[in-house]
């Protein structure tokens, strides 16, 4: 299936908004929703049409995959988008995720670092490729591990913004995001009716006044 052809199913759920100003908003994306419309005329409901309808001037900064809950920052003025567009430009911002993965991860902490680029015959796949992928990394920490269900929980900080990124990373290590349909197994995407990927927290520096935001999000699972 390529990126064309596919229609996301309906989301009901709704944008919470968890705090804003003038120059931007935090809100929580369920999962399931488009960040942006899609390339398909059926996928025209987004994050950012919503908020539209509500705040008119509203831009979209940066994304979060379809299946990945969680935070997002909003601009609401060109000044604004510009500046938090920088920010995340020259990685000046600070994310972490919240994921449950397939086995238990014996390590307690550590770092994956595989280069990636797109995988075009099969678009929107990614795939590690060592000659012409770019720099990716990704730090991860053990949470918990749950033996009886034969999962771990991480909490997971990318240093780079990847398409994908913490989906293809966990799986090249043998432990995929349970309910990822594009790159776990069968037996790791049956364990969840959804992608237990949420993205818990966002730091950045307020576009007007520079101050640190360091908004969050509660992991829904």
């Amino acid at each position: 299936m390529t990126g064309s052809d596919f229609i996301a199913p309906p989301c009901t759920e709704d944008i919470q908004i968890l705090w804003q100003d003038k120059t931007c908003l935090l809100v929580n994306k369920p999962a399931g929703l488009l960040s942006v419309p899609g390339r398909h005329p059926a996928n025209q409901d987004c994050l950012i049409s919503r908020l539209q309808q509500q705040y008119p001037s509203a831009k979209i900064v940066h994304r979060l995959d379809m299946d990945t809950s969680g935070i997002m920052v909003v601009a609401l003025n060109a000044d604004s988008h510009r500046q938090l567009s920088l920010q995340f430009e020259k990685r000046k911002t600070e994310k972490s995720y919240i994921a449950i993965v397939f086995g238990i991860v014996a390590q307690d902490k550590g770092s994956i670092e595989l280069p990636l680029m797109t995988d075009w015959p099969n678009r929107p796949l990614q795939k590690v490729d060592h000659q012409a992928g770019k720099a990716a990394l990704t730090h991860y920490q053990v949470l918990s591990r749950t033996p009886e269900q034969n999962n771990s929980r991480l909490l997971l900080t990318p240093i780079t913004g990847r398409s994908h990124q913490l989906r293809i990373h966990l799986a090249e290590i043998g432990h995929p995001i349970l309910g990822c349909d594009f790159y776990a197994h069968e037996q790791a995407r049956a364990m969840s009716p959804r992608l237990l990927l949420h993205a818990e927290t966002l730091h950045f520096h307020h576009p007007l006044t520079g101050e640190l935001i360091q908004g969050h999000s509660p992991c829904p699972f």
